[in-house]
C-alpha cells in the first residue's frame, strides 16, 4: 500500500444518510422507566399537596367530629326510644341505615368547615387507587377474611360448646323461612344461593358501610395517627364501639340493655377495628376498610341459616360477635404484629419500595 493511499481521508457520510439517521425516533421508554416516571410524578403531587397525616392531632376538629357523629346518632335513633318499640319499630331498618351515615356527615363538616385539607380525597383514602395491584389485593383480602371470619367463628363456637350448627338438615334455616311466612321454600336452595351471591350482597352492603368507614378509618384514624399507630387504632375502635350505644342499649347484637352490652360492642370494635384499620394503613386506601365492614355485616347475617333450630333466637356468644370472634380477631392481630406488617405504612400512590427509594434519596 502506498503512502498516498494511506493518507486518503475516510469517506464523508452522504447528506441523505445523515438525514435518515437524524429522523429515526428515539427508543421507547421501558416499562421500568414508565413506572419510575409515574412514581416521580406521584411523589411530586404528594410533596406539593402537603403531608397526608397531620403533625399534631387536630383536637378541635376531633371534638367537633365526635359531637356531630354521636349527637346525630342519638338524634336519628330517638324515634326508637320515644315510641317504646325499640328494635321492633317498623322503620328500624331505615333508621339503622341513617345512623350509619352520621360519621359521614361529621366528616364532611370537619373537612369543609373546620380543618380543610389540601386534598380531601387523598386525606380520606378515596384516591389515588395507584398502585392498583396493592389496592385490589387488600380489597380482595378484606372480602375473603371478613367473609370467612363469621363462619370460622361459628365453627369455633360449636367446638367450644357455645352454639350448635346444622349443615345437613338446615333446621334453623327452615324454621326462619317458615316464621317469615310465604309459600313453602326449599331451605337448602335459599341458603346455598345466598352463599353463592355473597359477593353481590357484600357489594350492596358496602354502600351502608361506606357511611361509617369514611368517618372512622377515612378521617378519624388518620387524625389520631400522630399519637402512634397502635394508640390510633385502639382509640378509633373504642369510639366506634361507643357510637353504637343508641341501639346496643335497646338490645341490638348482644341482647342486653345495660353497660355490659356496650362494653361487649366496644371489645368487638377494638379487635375488628385493629385489623380493618391496619388494612387502611397498609393500603393507604379506605376502600379495603369499606369492603371488610360490608363483608362482615353480610356474612354474619347469612351464616345464621346454619344454626340449629334449637338455638333460635341466636345469641351472640357463639358467633363472631362473641368469644369465638374475639379469639380469631386476636389471632389476626398477633399475626399482623409478629410478621412486622404493622410497621409497613403505605404512602398514597407509591409502593413501599418506591417510597423507601425516595426516602434514601
Amino acid at each position: 500500500m502506498t503512502n498516498e493511499a494511506m493518507s486518503t481521508p475516510p469517506p464523508t457520510p452522504s447528506p441523505v444518510a445523515a438525514t435518515v439517521h437524524a429522523a429515526m425516533p428515539p427508543a421507547p421508554p421501558s416499562a421500568a422507566d414508565r413506572r419510575r416516571a409515574r412514581a416521580d410524578a406521584q411523589q411530586r403531587k404528594n410533596t406539593e399537596r402537603g403531608p397526608i397525616l397531620p403533625e399534631r392531632v387536630p383536637w378541635v376538629a376531633v371534638a367537633v367530629f365526635l359531637v356531630i357523629a354521636f349527637g346525630l346518632g342519638w338524634l336519628v335513633c330517638l324515634p326508637l326510644w320515644l315510641s317504646g318499640e325499640g328494635l321492633m319499630h317498623p322503620a328500624f331498618s331505615l333508621i339503622a341505615l341513617a345512623l350509619m351515615f352520621t360519621p359521614t356527615v361529621a366528616t364532611l363538616a370537619v373537612v369543609f368547615l373546620v380543618r380543610r385539607p389540601p386534598n380531601a380525597p387523598r386525606l380520606l383514602g378515596l384516591s389515588p387507587i395507584r398502585p392498583a395491584g396493592r389496592t385490589w389485593f387488600f380489597i380482595a383480602l378484606a372480602f375473603v377474611l371478613f367473609s370467612a371470619l363469621p363462619l370460622l367463628a361459628m365453627l369455633l363456637g360449636q367446638a367450644m360448646g357455645l352454639i350448635r350448627l346444622d349443615f345437613a338438615g338446615l333446621s334453623g334455616a327452615q324454621a326462619i323461612l317458615e316464621a317469615a311466612g310465604g309459600p313453602p321454600v326449599d331451605a337448602s336452595l335459599v341458603v346455598w344461593l345466598g352463599v353463592a351471591t355473597l359477593p353481590f350482597a357484600t357489594l350492596i352492603s358496602c354502600f351502608a358501610a361506606f357511611g361509617e368507614e369514611l368517618g372512622w378509618r377515612g378521617w378519624l384514624q388518620p387524625a389520631l395517627r400522630p399519637l402512634g399507630i397502635v394508640p390510633a387504632l385502639l382509640i378509633t375502635g373504642v369510639i366506634w364501639g361507643l357510637w353504637h350505644a343508641p341501639i346496643i342499649l335497646l338490645g341490638y347484637n348482644y341482647q342486653r340493655t345495660d353497660l355490659v352490652g356496650v362494653l361487649c360492642m366496644v371489645a368487638f370494635c377494638v379487635l375488628a377495628g385493629f385489623v380493618i384499620g391496619w388494612m387502611r394503613l397498609r393500603s393507604a386506601s379506605v376502600w379495603p376498610a369499606v369492603v371488610a365492614h360490608g363483608a362482615v355485616n353480610t356474612a354474619t347475617s347469612q351464616y345464621l341459616f346454619f344454626v340449629d333450630a334449637s338455638e333460635l333466637p341466636v345469641g351472640p356468644w357463639g358467633s363472631v360477635l362473641g368469644w369465638p370472634g374475639w379469639i380469631l380477631l386476636a389471632v389476626c392481630i398477633v399475626v399482623i404484629v409478629v410478621t412486622g406488617q404493622l410497621r409497613k405504612e403505605a404512602q398514597p400512590g407509591l409502593t413501599l419500595a418506591e417510597a423507601r427509594e425516595r426516602e434514601i434519596r
